[in-house]
């Protein structure tokens, strides 16, 4: 038999560490500070080990707390997706979403229920490719992808800019030089198949050139490689995006700076022919909505480190 904690208090762990605050985590779940505060302390109780460091005026998770909250979020992910899987049994009416898989874990996924607030009529099934869009594929209802033009026979949507850079764990900055593009030849890079800008043309763009021994790790996904970089293997180019929580709480960081921005739309894109759908229009003006939010608050951020994005 498995030996289970509380899973609500699991849940409400996830959120304070993900928001690194109990407000935050609070406003989330629609439950009141101190009910979350118990909860984490049921759940530490149940470890007999501590997750957070609790300050006046500061809150942030123990090595353990580190530990769990990465396998956590991974597992509440996991079972989101199949979870809407399921859904699909009985629903009235199906909209097929396909999007590229580490964007539907930490951005879609993360705000998905604000549509379903909307539509609660309509399931969604998620399905992760970034593949190029074919018109005779029948597989999903809307892609999302990034700057892929307007192929024949499809109608896209404009909902929000991504914006890469180098980003990298803030530990590094204090092992040794890393202010200058050239100091990169004393770290490593992390690179994967999937990335949309690669370090060849971030130095092209800043004017320097790729050493020619520069040390290299490769990944399949991003994901992989995003993971890689939060456990202070190297240094990567990532949608900032998808990382603003980890930026904020000043876990990761952008070492140059804005130096060498590279922007990219992010579209929906499906048939011309569906375009009336309701579903497909809802969620469409949905998107528009929630990118100019990240979009507000990556601007507000940036202000805030003296950037202009």
């Amino acid at each position: 038999m498995r030996k289970l904690p509380p899973l609500n208090a699991v849940r409400t762990f996830e959120a304070a560490a993900r928001h690194v605050s109990f407000t935050k985590a609070a406003d989330e779940l629609h439950v009141t500070h101190g009910a979350v505060s118990r909860q984490v302390a049921l759940l530490e109780d149940w470890f007999g080990v501590k997750l957070f460091r609790r300050a006046p005026s500061q809150l942030t998770l123990t090595a353990a707390g580190k530990i769990y909250y990465r396998e956590v979020t991974a597992i509440l992910d996991r079972l989101a997706l199949a979870s809407m899987d399921m859904k699909q049994y009985g629903a009235p009416s199906v909209l097929r979403i396909s999007a590229p898989p580490t964007f539907t874990m930490r951005w879609l996924i993360p705000r998905i229920t604000t549509f379903q607030r909307i539509r609660a009529d309509v399931e969604l099934r998620l399905t992760t490719s970034i593949g190029p869009l074919n018109v005779h594929d029948t597989s999903f209802d809307v892609a999302i992808r990034g700057n892929v033009g307007e192929p024949q026979g499809w109608t896209s949507q404009y909902f929000m800019t991504e914006l890469i850079a180098p980003v990298c764990h803030v530990d590094l900055l204090s092992r040794g030089k890393l202010k200058v593009p050239d100091d990169l030849r004393q770290h490593t890079l992390i690179t994967y198949l999937t990335e949309p800008y690669d370090w060849s043309q971030w130095l092209d763009q800043t004017g320097h050139e790729m050493a020619a021994e520069q040390e290299t790790l490769r990944f399949e996904q991003m994901f992989f490689a995003l993971q890689a970089t939060q456990e202070r293997m190297g240094i990567g180019l990532f949608p900032l995006f998808l990382v603003i929580d980890e930026l904020m709480a000043g876990q990761l960081c952008l070492p140059f700076g804005d130096l060498g921005l590279r922007k990219r739309e992010y579209r929906s894109f499906y048939q011309a022919e569906n375009e009336s759908l309701s579903a497909i229009a809802d969620f469409t003006a949905w998107l528009a909505d929630a990118g100019r939010e990240t979009e507000q608050f990556m601007q507000n951020w940036a202000s805030s480190m003296g950037w202009g994005f």
